[in-house]
Order: C-alpha cells, then structure tokens, then sequence
C-alpha cells in the first residue's frame, strides 16, 4: 500500500484528472482521503460505483451530496456497462478550465489524462474495460487483482492510468474498517468471518427489517448468535451430526449481501 500510495505520489504530475470509484453502499468510508491530498488542483470526477446494489433513494442523495463539495458525479453499475455514454462529458465538464486553458495557448488534440482511483475491490479494472469495450485490465472480486499501473489509450480524447487499490494505513473510526470488511474490500482470511456476519446481521435488522426473513424465510426475532444458526441450517451447511457450520454460514451470508441477493442495501446514509 505504501509503495502504491507513493507511486500515485509521482504520477499525480503527469495526469490532468483523477477518476475516483466509491462503492456506493458506502460512499463515506471508501473515499480515500489520501486521494482529496494528492489531487488538490485537479479535476475531478467521482464514480459511484456498484449503484445497482445500494439503495436507490440513497444513490440520488449521494449523487447531490457529493456534486454539492464541487465534484462531477456519475452513477455505474460496471458490470453491465450502464450509463457509460455519460463518462466523455463527464470528463469535460469536470476538465473544463484545463481544456480552455489549453486552447487559449494552442494547444489542441491532446489527450485528457486521466488517474482511476480508488480503494481494493470497489471495481476500478471492471470499470475500465467496460469504458473500452474490451479486456485491458484484469478483473476479480477480491481485493489486489491489480498489482502495478498500466496506462490504457482509449482514444485520441483520452488515456487513463490504472493504478492498484489502495487503503490508507489507519482507520480513525473502527465503523471505517468495519464496513470495508462487510464489502469485501478486506480480505477475508484475516477477518474473524463469524464475527462479521454477527455485525452484518444486526445492521440489516435495525436498517432493513424483514430483509433477512425474506430471503431465509426466518424470524427476526431471535438472539443474532442463534439467528446465524437458522440461517445455516436453511443453506444446509450442516457438518457431521446435522451441526451447523457456522463459518461456512457467514461465509454464505456476507456472499449473498455483496452479490445483492438481499435486496438493494446501502450501509452509510447521506447526511
């Protein structure tokens, strides 16, 4: 993370805008303030990223909230490529004193350059490829699939420099952490996963009741540790004995809340 934070440190000179991706169920806790540091005088432009799984009333307040600090702001969801078209004139917009700056020095045709930023796993490679239409990043679910920077030449407009994802090395507020680790920013395996799952739980009770009972089929009503147990045994993740495995159970749960399969859930709401 250091070596990557002092590396985007060196290319910062090199680039006219830095494109950051925020997970968009929570927008708060993946912004990189390293990023707000390093890109003082540059454009800006902000993608709200994976808004197909956050809550869409939420999408709308923190589209507003964020253009309101002076950022362009753009609602993706990468993986199905939507609303792509916008990025160009986003990218203007958001470009739109160097261009004219350009332009009274006579300077023209050259490309914008452009940083994608943001923390692991938020979908920065995904993003690009669809902006290009084609595999020029690699791609995974889980966090440091992208080790070094590549530039990508879109077009005669614009190049864009991706860079790997990057966390800073201390969380202030422990909810920080605690919702990075729930989207799978984290990696898991050093993550108490049971514990997790236990905080997972009392969010969606509290901020989506119902959310668990519609997908399990269970009562919302029992003690979160014995919860976990019902909604092991109806996944069938039973071990010898018909007990239930617990971690193959939180393991299932947190799954099936980054995959979206319980509903539109935003974890940080816009003040």
């Amino acid at each position: 993370m250091t070596k990557a934070l002092r590396s985007m440190q060196e290319d910062i000179k090199l680039i006219d805008l830095i494109v950051e991706l925020l997970d968009a169920r929570l927008p708060s806790s993946s912004r990189n303030p390293d990023i707000d540091r390093l890109g003082q005088g540059k454009g800006r432009l902000i993608i709200l990223n994976k808004s197909d799984l956050a809550d869409a009333k939420e999408n709308a307040r923190w589209k507003e909230c964020l253009k309101a600090k002076g950022a362009e702001v753009l609602l993706m969801d990468s993986r199905k490529g939507a609303n792509m078209g916008e990025i160009r004139n986003a990218v203007r917009a958001a470009c739109a004193e160097k261009i004219a700056r350009d332009r009274a020095r006579g300077i023209k045709n050259r490309p914008l350059r452009a940083m994608v930023a943001g923390i692991p796993n938020v979908g920065k490679s995904t993003f690009i490829n669809s902006f290009a239409k084609k595999a020029v990043a690699k791609t995974g679910n889980t966090p440091g699939v992208t080790k070094g920077k590549q530039w990508i030449r879109l077009s005669n407009e614009l190049e864009l420099l991706d860079t790997p994802g990057v966390l800073w090395p201390k969380f202030e507020d422990p909810a920080v952490g605690l919702h990075l680790a729930l989207t799978g920013s984290v990696n898991d395996e050093i993550l108490p996963l049971e514990e997790l799952a236990l905080e997972l739980m009392r969010f969606l009770k509290a901020a989506y009741p119902g959310c668990l009972n519609g997908r399990y089929g269970i009562s919302e009503e029992e003690a979160d540790a014995e919860l976990l147990l019902r909604i092991g045994e109806r996944m069938g993740y039973l071990k010898a004995g018909a007990e239930v495995d617990s971690l193959r159970t939180a393991k299932g749960l947190l799954k099936d809340f980054r995959d979206g399969r319980l509903g539109r859930i935003t974890i940080e709401k816009a003040e």
